[in-house]
């Protein structure tokens, strides 16, 4: 989701609560200068503000949204183990219960085994020090199945907590889809307000770059992946801008590096703020294509270096995946992957 170069960096709450404070910033600043009523230059300053709000609300949704993916993968991975671990304590009980049945059968049941086949389990493991009188084999089944009970209890815990984690994350991921829904109502809104020359004006300085930027005209990859990911991104040239997508139909700014990436055979990180640490980083004289380009203090754009001082990049909604000079605003690093 791109911004024009008029754009200040600012610090970046990964945490849910940073949806609503934004919200109730930006809800403040429109009420201090009415949209209507308000002179074009900041009309256009609070579409680019909204803008980059809307971009951090984005990624902190990415981010939440694959950390609720890897809860309901990880959920899904303690239900098998439970169900396996149940099947052997289940065995293992019936194991018992056979031995039981024979001492039965050669002249009566222990009383304090007939209290460890007991229906009720902390009942059973409660008294089961009782058993003073099983067999050496009885008494190794029961200390196996002690520690089986055990952990699958553990196990149960484990994967009640890694539900409340996922029900925690899918709140997050819903403060965030509505932060970032009316930050971009609300920006698009603004910008159909200004005549036709002003948002042609808007557009032009969007793509625009900054002074004092160094010589980059490096053409060829710095490694075979990097090119193939340069491949990958050119052929998504005019794509739409779709908020929380990485492909192949619609991308937002990270969606569009990782989606790349993975024609490579690469695996990427989901959010710009993590993709900055996916490789090792190299000052901006020494881009290649391939690299990535993230953007302001707080890393929440990004945009692939083509060579000859542009990027590829998803810009924001609206704007379709193209070309930017490199320079569209503040570069924060560059990271070769």
């Amino acid at each position: 989701m791109g911004s024009h170069r008029r754009l200040a960096p600012s610090g970046f709450d990964r945490g849910a609560g940073a949806a609503v404070s934004i919200l109730s910033v930006t809800a403040a600043a429109l009420g201090a200068v009415p949209a209507a009523a308000a002179p074009h230059d900041d009309t256009r300053a609070t579409v680019d503000r909204l803008y980059e709000q809307a971009e951090k609300a984005t990624e902190a949704y990415n981010e939440a949204d694959e950390r609720a993916d890897e809860l309901r993968a990880e959920v899904g991975i303690a239900r098998d183990r439970i169900a396996r671990q149940q099947e052997r304590v289940n065995s293992m009980r019936e194991s018992l219960g056979s031995l039981a049945g024979a001492q039965y059968r050669s002249g009566g049941i222990d009383p304090s085994l007939a209290l460890l086949l007991s229906d009720d389990p902390e009942d059973y493991l409660d008294h089961a020090s009782r058993l003073d009188r099983l067999t050496a084999h009885q008494a190794g089944e029961l200390k196996a199945l002690r520690g089986a009970m055990r952990e699958l209890a553990q196990d149960r815990e484990e994967a009640a907590a890694k539900l409340r984690e996922l029900e925690t994350s899918r709140k997050a991921v819903a403060a965030h889809k509505k932060t970032v829904e009316h930050k971009l109502a609300t920006a698009r809104r603004l910008l159909n307000s200004l005549p036709d020359a002003e948002r042609d004006a808007y557009g032009r300085a969007s793509r625009s770059g900054r002074p004092g930027m160094p010589d980059l005209d490096g053409a060829t990859a710095a490694s075979s992946r990097g090119s193939a990911a340069v491949a990958a991104a050119r052929s998504a040239l005019g794509k739409p801008y779709v908020w929380g997508a990485n492909g192949p139909s619609g991308f937002d700014c990270s969606g569009l590096m990782q989606w790349s990436y993975a024609q490579a055979g690469v695996s990427l990180p989901r959010t710009s703020q993590a993709q900055r640490y996916a490789g090792r980083q190299v000052p901006l004289s020494e881009a290649r294509p391939g690299d990535l380009v993230v953007y302001r203090g707080d890393a929440s754009h990004v945009g692939m270096y083509m060579g000859n001082g542009q990027v590829i990049h998803a810009p924001y909604p609206g704007a379709p995946v193209r070309y930017d000079p490199v320079g569209m605003m503040p570069v924060s690093s560059v990271t070769r992957v």
